[in-house]
């Protein structure tokens, strides 16, 4: 049950983001209509193997860190070396690459939150992070070691678990920061990112934690490129910059990329009475699944829940939408008429960041949250690039008999889908992530003085 009156503020943000050498590098380059995405030299090498190239990947050196390799097994990354020396050797030797991303996004979000040591090691203060997928970099060549070449399984050392498990990004960032209040990671598929911030939120809204370190990885792995190339779900076809286009009638399939996004949650009271700058206040969180027993393919009605659920008694009307947007045939419709069946047609604006920077999966939530914050601090729309042109015919799904949504097709929505950033009074922001297994969730997060 939520205690009376206690509400959660979001005070510190940080991350890693393709081509960005910080927050404000990626703030600049997404309101001024820049992609981040590039064609990736690992995806080419593959030349015929896989049908997509392009991605917005992260390279060691773009984030200051060097790979020492084994030199016993062939391609293992044996240890990172942080050429900045933020990070402590002790805790590098325990990290694959997404767990070195999410501390380096926990030590900034907490640098901007103003957290002391006190606060951070307290038994009041929580690490709630996950991601998509597993530690490939490590698992493959660690494994094709051992049951290919027949090596020695302490060839790769003795860290290859705690390097590559499920739990690796907030294990690591709990033992950085020494705190004494929850630690896990939540995975649900794509909407992990803003599961682990939702569940964070209820931890502070219910009265369990003070603060609460929370946030999506998805560390670059060729692996992912080719788990979802094989699904044939992968953009392909077009430059780079317009590989990514959510809602265009001529979209093919998303753009795999890869980062971190980290926030500092903090009870409202708390931050309030020590001054802290207070980025966004999170107003409603809500998760639900389909429940139509289909894996892949998103549900219209789900979705509609999702929407009952977040907006329940708020009285709010969102001024964004921050859509999951992941440019594939089946799931753009679904979700733009699930937002006018809510909302309608009129009164707010639609954003999809994965226009920009791509699917960032496990990490896909947490990134388009700060994107969120960003659009509260700049008081300003992020575009949904490269919808060009919207379906002018019903869609299937608007055909069938037990139909009950909009009948009007996409392209009467044009107006609500912005082509470049521009400025605008915003308040509150709904943000939307849907992941496999029909799992969704959804966040309302608002102007402090909103």
């Amino acid at each position: 049950m939520e205690l009376q009156g206690r509400k959660v503020a979001v005070v510190g943000m940080g991350g890693v983001f393709p081509t960005c050498s910080d927050l404000n590098d990626f703030s600049d380059k997404l309101f001024s209509n820049k992609s981040l995405i590039r064609t990736w030299d690992e995806a080419v090498a593959c030349d015929k193997q896989v049908r997509s190239k392009v991605a917005g990947y992260i390279t060691d050196a773009e984030v200051n860190l060097d790979t020492v390799y084994s030199t016993i097994v062939e391609n293992y990354p044996e240890v990172y070396v942080d050429l900045l020396k933020r990070i402590p050797p002790a805790n590098l030797a325990t990290a694959d690459m997404g767990s070195i991303w999410a501390m380096l996004g926990t030590m900034d979000a907490i640098s901007m939150a103003g957290w002391s040591t006190e606060d951070t090691q307290s038994e009041a203060t929580g690490v709630v992070i996950g991601s998509g997928g597993c530690g490939h970099a490590l698992l493959r060549p660690a494994w094709h070691h051992f049951f290919q070449k027949g090596g020695k399984s302490r060839s790769p050392g003795a860290h290859t678990v705690d390097r590559a498990m499920v739990y690796r990004e907030a294990a690591n960032v709990s033992c950085l920061i020494r705190n004494r209040g929850v630690c896990e990671g939540i995975v649900s598929a794509c909407a992990t990112g803003l599961g682990n911030i939702g569940h964070a939120y209820r931890l502070i809204k219910f009265g369990m934690q003070d603060r609460v370190i929370a946030g999506g990885v998805e560390t670059t792995s060729l692996e992912s490129l080719i788990g979802f190339d094989s699904m044939q779900v992968l953009s392909r076809g077009f430059a780079p910059e317009e590989s990514s286009r959510p809602f265009d009638i001529n979209r093919n399939g998303f753009v795999c990329s890869f980062g971190a996004g980290i926030v500092c949650l903090e009870e409202y009271e708390l931050a309030k009475g020590r001054g802290a700058n207070i980025l966004g206040v999170i107003d409603s969180y809500y998760n639900n699944s389909d429940g139509d027993g289909d894996m892949f393919y998103p549900s219209f009605g789900g979705q509609r829940r999702l929407w009952k659920g977040l907006l329940a008694n708020t009285g709010i009307k969102p001024d964004v939408v921050k859509v999951h947007g992941t440019s594939t045939p089946a799931g753009d419709p679904i979700e733009l008429l699930s937002v006018v069946d809510v909302l309608g047609d009129s009164g707010y604006h639609i954003s999809a960041p994965k226009s920009q920077f791509g699917h960032m999966l496990g990490a896909a939530g947490a990134v388009e949250f700060i994107t969120a914050l960003l659009m509260l601090r700049e008081q300003a729309v992020l575009p949904c690039l490269n919808s060009v042109d919207l379906n002018p015919e019903l869609e299937n799904i608007q055909k069938a008999e037990t139909w009950d949504g909009p009948s009007v097709a996409l392209k009467s929505y044009r107006h609500l889908l912005p082509q470049e950033s521009f400025k605008k009074k915003i308040n509150t922001i709904a943000c939307l992530n849907y992941g496999f297994g029909g799992t969704n969730s959804a966040v309302l997060v608002s102007k402090d003085d909103a």
